[in-house]
């Protein structure tokens, strides 16, 4: 699966219009950068640490426990006997001990229950950021695109400016000599301050775009490398999209987490009828007792204890709340089984989507090719048609307009494209590192 999309990837047209900058960052040190800088990345990372301590937390209630206990006190005793008569005595010592107590569950269902949660619990977290690791790839991804088309909507302002200049000046020459009229000029500087005025935006768009890649990898890009020329798009494979939806429904990260969730709800129903099981466990103390020679009584004392055995221990009645937790377990597994079915059809849905996306692309760049042929080609005999008297300046005006509009629209397809192949992968579940270096290797 992975060699296919790679072999996709690797085939896709690069952008001819776009501006060529040497030296430029590539996508994969984009992606790199986003990955130390960015922070929601960083946020599921800190997450993945803290769901990985689950495992031990629920190893704990399988493992024995060992605790220490020690004390020192002054007795300082006042008695008063009155036999015969009062005699009052007064008494002070010390006493101290220390004890030590081991215990080890030998029968608590809960406890294994429990861990054996944790371990989903584990697996959970590792979905999570697996998905988050998915989503930085498909943002870093997109944000490096956005700058990609901005700079190529500023290149192509430009470039129409400089075109409508040439017919502005071209027109004003043909109206001094008696060969075209006013009108011309005057629609031609339309288009020129039109032009203008998207340039400008253009411009402003630039900033916007390379400040939102700023925000996810942390610095100013200095340059962008651009998709190289003499590739071609080919099919995704397995080209079905059914199959896709298949992989969608059972491998898509979103539906691992939500799987994850449901076993760990089934689990806790386990878990709380358990709360009517027996529970047996194996104790064992050994403690030291010593008190100080007593002013009255004159000796002191020393004595060592130690004991060993069993446990058991009945649950008979709990206030009825270990029957309403199972009642709650019971709905919560429910809840769960509906969040699990969304979840695999959302992540179908987010594969047609994206399947769908990527069929379109090729066939819109296709057609824009072919446009972008057709276009020059009517741009072309529109100036020659100026140049002898059949054609007007309007016709050469439309035919650049034309011929600029299509070329926009072609690179904004090969984009999209790309970005609709990472979308299908992170449906699929499927999305790494690989297919940014295979996009990668597709720039100059």
């Amino acid at each position: 699966m992975k060699n296919a999309i790679s072999l996709m990837l690797a085939g896709c047209l690069s952008a001819g219009g776009f501006v060529k900058l040497a030296h430029g960052a590539d996508l994969m040190a984009v992606y790199r950068d986003a990955v130390a800088y960015d922070a929601q990345y960083a946020s599921a990372r800190a997450a993945l640490d803290a769901g990985r301590e689950k495992l031990p937390q629920g190893r704990t209630g399988l493992l024995p426990t060992v605790g220490l206990a020690a004390s020192t006190t002054w007795n300082d005793i006042d008695t008063t006997r009155r036999v015969s008569g009062a005699t009052e005595t007064n008494t002070k010592y010390n006493s101290n001990g220390w004890t030590v107590t081991l215990s080890q569950p030998l029968f608590r269902w809960q406890n294994w229950v429990a861990y054996t949660q944790s371990e989903l619990a584990v697996a959970q977290a590792e979905a999570q950021f697996g998905l988050a690791r998915q989503e930085l790839i498909v943002r870093a991804a997109q944000a490096y695109f956005d700058v990609l088309l901005a700079q190529d909507t500023l290149a192509t302002a430009q470039a129409q400016k400089v075109a409508i200049a040439e017919q502005l000046e071209s027109a004003k020459r043909n109206f001094e000599v008696g060969t075209a009229t006013i009108t011309d000029t005057h629609e031609a500087q339309a288009r020129y301050d039109l032009t203008s005025a998207q340039e400008i935006a253009a411009q402003n768009d630039l900033s916007v775009k390379r400040q939102a890649l700023r925000a996810v990898i942390g610095k100013e890009p200095e340059g962008l490398k651009n998709l190289r020329p003499g590739v071609q798009l080919v099919r995704p494979q397995p080209d079905d999209i059914n199959k896709w939806v298949e992989m969608a429904e059972s491998a898509s990260a979103s539906v691992q987490i939500y799987q994850a969730l449901y076993e760990i709800a089934t689990r806790e129903i386990e878990k709380q009828r358990a709360g009517h099981y027996p529970t047996l466990d194996l104790v064992a103390t050994r403690g030291r007792s010593s008190a100080t020679n007593s002013s009255t009584l004159g000796y002191g004392s020393d004595s060592n204890a130690s004991t060993i055995g069993l446990q058991l221990s009945i649950p008979i009645f709990a206030g009825g709340g270990v029957v309403s937790k199972d009642r709650e377990a019971v709905a919560l597994k429910e809840k769960a089984s509906a969040d699990l079915e969304n979840a695999r059809r959302t992540a179908a849905l987010n594969a047609r989507q994206a399947y769908l996306g990527v069929s379109s692309g090729m066939a819109q760049v296709k057609a824009y090719e072919a446009a972008l042929t057709s276009s020059q080609s009517a741009l072309d005999s529109n100036k020659l048609g100026y140049e002898v008297g059949v054609r007007i300046n309007i016709d050469v005006l439309n035919a650049q307009s034309q011929l600029f509009d299509t070329r926009q629209k072609l690179a904004k397809a090969r984009l999209d494209t790309l970005a609709a192949l990472l979308k299908l992968k992170a449906a699929a579940g499927s999305l790494g590192e690989d297919d940014v270096a295979a996009i990668n290797a597709l720039l100059d």
